[in-house]
């Protein structure tokens, strides 16, 4: 699988459904959120990153070996209603559509960021 060199090429290639790509083969869940998210100046910034039925944000892109703090919120995406979780901090909430769980993501980010 191919994976994007940066967060521009990363939420281009999502949203195009690029072939060959993380998040091809996503459900219409997926690309709801992550359009909603792309919208979000403060998300679009970060690095998209689908799996497993979720849509994670990183803080940098690849080459991914271990050393990436996995500690945004992210958002499971299964609804409506959207769970919005985060690693070491649990479930941060649901939002019954995409547009709402990109904005609780939002809200549940680090003072750093």
């Amino acid at each position: 699988m191919a994976e994007a060199p940066d967060a521009e090429t990363a939420w281009r290639w999502l949203l195009e459904r690029r072939p060959g790509t993380r998040g091809y083969y996503g459900g219409e869940e997926l690309f709801a959120i992550a359009a909603a998210a792309h919208a979000e100046p403060r998300l679009r910034v970060l690095y998209p990153f689908p799996s497993h039925g979720t849509l994670k944000l990183l803080r940098s892109g690849p080459p991914f070996d271990g050393t990436h703090r996995d500690d945004l919120p992210y958002v499971i995406c299964d609804g409506p209603p959207y769970k919005v979780s985060a690693i070491h901090r649990g479930p941060l909430g649901e939002a019954a559509t995409p547009r709402e769980a990109a904005a609780l993501v939002v809200a549940h980010l680090p003072p750093d960021m």
